[in-house]
This record gives C-alpha cells, structure tokens and sequence, in this order.
C-alpha cells in the first residue's frame, strides 16, 4: 500500500487525529466514510454495467485462471519435461515408412550425453 508498512500507517493516523484535532475528526470521519460508499457503489455499478454489455455468454468465465499472477514458469517447464506424452512424428519418419507402412525413426539415437543433430534443419 503506497510503500508504508504497518507502523509508518499508524503513526500518520495519530499525527492526523492530532493535527485535526478532536472537534474536526467526527466531520472528517463522515466525509471519508460518505467517499468510501461512493466509490463502492460506483465500482458496483461499473461491474454491473459491464456484465450487462458483455452479455451472458461471458458471465461462466472463471476469470481466476486467467490471473497472471498465478503462473509459475518452472512449473510449467517441469510439467512440459515431466509429460509422458509421445514426441510427435518427423516429417522424415512420416515420408519413409518401414514395412507395411509403419513409421520408422529418421535418425539413429545419439550417444548419450551428446544432442541428436538434425541434417534438415535450417
């Protein structure tokens, strides 16, 4: 909140009530209690307005998963190595099928602790 943490907030709340002083504080305290109702209820009717124009299709949207704050990009890297999926076809393995059609694989496996090389890249 505005970088001030806890006590900083304090201390300007009780230098406040006593610049103000007592006589003043009540007027005070209803002008900022009538602002906060105002903007709760502009902030209200501004979602309500909204939900209106966008129509009912958008109103099942659970809006949480698209929140950005939610993603961590290692674990979605250690999804996507963890996936047990299998890798998809080349288009080598696709053009040169083995017997009776079946695919077979473009490159032999590289030795291990080396990356396979691919002649068709460009």
């Amino acid at each position: 909140m505005f970088g001030i943490n806890g006590w900083e907030f304090v201390i300007i709340i009780v230098v406040a009530m006593l610049v103000i002083g007592p006589e003043r504080l009540p007027g005070y305290a209803e002008q900022l209690g009538a602002l906060v109702r105002r903007g709760r209820d502009l902030l209200q009717t501004a979602k309500a307005r909204v939900d209106d124009e966008l129509g009912p299709e958008f109103s099942d949207v659970d809006w949480s998963k698209l929140d950005p704050r939610q993603y961590d990009p290692r674990k979605i890297v250690r999804d996507a190595l963890l996936d047990d999926s299998p890798p998809p076809y080349s288009r080598t393995a696709d053009r040169d099928g083995g017997p009776n059609g079946s695919p077979r694989s473009a490159a032999p496996a590289a030795e291990p602790g080396r990356a396979p090389y691919d002649d068709e890249a460009t």
